[in-house]
């Protein structure tokens, strides 16, 4: 067997890409590896989210030059959202790039290799027609892991006006629902008790299956019901699509967890409809409140965007005041940083010091809120699905219903036990138990 080594930048979607690419290259005869200096050929899965992230996988690339050198037969590709927006300039300015390949493509690996064994050079970055899913082959039997991602749709129609996703990954598109229990069951008979949903903007997810058409909630319901399925999660959703059966599911369905991820980006209406969001910060706020009626004790996540173009001090305020009236358990925020081809990109810009120091405000405002969040769960007792080993011996960590990472000393538990453990301590970033 030849040796395969992937590294995975970015988002839980394409962690899953990655494992799907490697089944597909297996069929090639190639077999992973975690050593880039063993492998035949090395892959770059690409996310083109993160500041610079292009000019990351040039530098990346740089230093697979020497290998390159002493193995003129290993073969470099690039695949991911990098991949699908810079296409030929890839391989122009890094020659010894040997494959591009965009995420609606990768389902075409096999064939792309034999080309580039044949010592061609293979750019795919088409959206097919065909489903990609469709070409891929059945979930391949893995080691046993008790936590798994499955793709239900990709791509986005929303088109705001930071984001190159639809430009990268395509118009929405959702799997059948057949086609995702058949997964699901597979994953579980492999031992896997936790699977997350993904889809760029998941809760749009609308899968043409038996009895006509299917949402995120009708298709939570049904895998609620494969036995050895303990945990169901989703992400990410965008405000606009979660319905009202979604936020039913969250009281009524036991085994979808109470997280949800749900990013708002700004708290000032001007910017939100500059941002081409499609919704207010009094809709976000209503929202929110729908979804706590319908599960109290939801923890809830969200992403904030500062510094977006034109925005002032004012409407820097107001996402303050949105953040704390929502009151965040967990939330990501970034400095907004332009995106060649999106209309954000165009506009005037904010001085980076003035980014800079917004973003560093939001961040105290929410890590002062996610450390109440953990701290107020001393005392109470959680579910927890242990996935690993911890730094101590006898200790193992994983992860409870709330997403909140959770250790506990406990010899006797192994990777995939679902156990309560009651907590003990608050720790930076993360929660120390016993088991009840």
């Amino acid at each position: 067997m030849k040796k395969l080594y992937i590294k995975t930048y970015g988002c839980q979607m394409n962690v899953y890409d990655s494992e799907r690419m490697a089944e597909a290259l297996a069929r090639a005869g190639y077999e992973e590896t975690s050593s880039p200096e063993q492998a035949d050929m090395i892959l770059l899965n690409t996310c083109h989210i993160r500041e610079k992230a292009a000019e990351k996988i040039y530098s990346e690339l740089g230093r697979y030059k020497g290998l390159k050198a002493a193995r003129p037969d290993l073969r470099i590709g690039v695949a991911g959202c990098v991949a699908q927006a810079e296409g030929e300039e890839i391989m122009d300015r890094q020659p010894l790039v040997d494959l591009v390949v965009g995420p609606q493509a990768y389902h075409r690996l096999p064939d792309l290799m034999a080309r580039v064994e044949a010592g061609e050079k293979a750019l795919d970055t088409d959206f097919p027609a065909e489903d990609k899913f469709d070409h891929l082959p059945a979930r391949a039997p893995r080691a046993q892991r008790p936590t798994a991602f499955l793709t239900v749709q990709e791509g986005c129609d929303k088109f705001c006006a930071f984001c190159v996703v639809p430009y990268t990954r395509g118009a929405e598109v959702s799997r059948p629902p057949e086609r995702i229990l058949a997964e699901a069951r597979a994953l579980v008979a492999s031992g896997v008790r936790e699977i997350t949903l993904l889809g760029q903007n998941v809760n749009a997810y609308h899968g043409e299956g038996q009895g006509g058409d299917w949402s995120l909630a009708r298709l939570i319901r049904a895998l609620a019901e494969i036995e050895g399925l303990d945990r169901i999660r989703y992400t990410t959703s965008h405000p606009n699509d979660m319905s009202d059966d979604l936020i039913a599911a969250h009281g009524e369905c036991e085994k979808l967890m109470p997280y949800l991820h749900l990013p708002v980006q700004s708290g000032s209406d001007r910017i939100l409809k500059r941002m081409n969001r499609g919704h207010t910060a009094e809709s976000y706020i209503r929202l929110i409140e729908r979804i706590r009626a319908a599960r109290p004790d939801l923890l809830l996540s969200g992403d904030s965007i500062t510094g977006f173009p034109e925005e002032t001090e004012e409407d820097f305020e107001a996402t303050l005041d949105l953040v704390r009236a929502v009151n965040y358990g967990q939330a990501y925020s970034f400095k907004y940083s332009p995106r060649p081809g999106t209309p954000a990109a165009e506009r005037d810009q904010l001085p980076e010091e003035v980014k800079s120091e917004r973003l560093a405000r939001l961040q105290a405002l929410l890590s002062k809120q996610q450390r109440a969040a953990q701290e107020a769960m001393v005392g109470r007792e959680v579910s927890v699905l242990f996935e690993r080993e911890g730094r101590e011996p006898g200790q193992m960590a994983g992860k409870s219903e709330y997403l909140h990472a959770v250790h506990v000393v406990a010899p006797d538990l192994a990777k995939g036990d679902l156990a309560r453990v009651r907590i003990t301590e608050s720790l930076p970033n993360s929660l120390s138990g016993e088991l009840v």
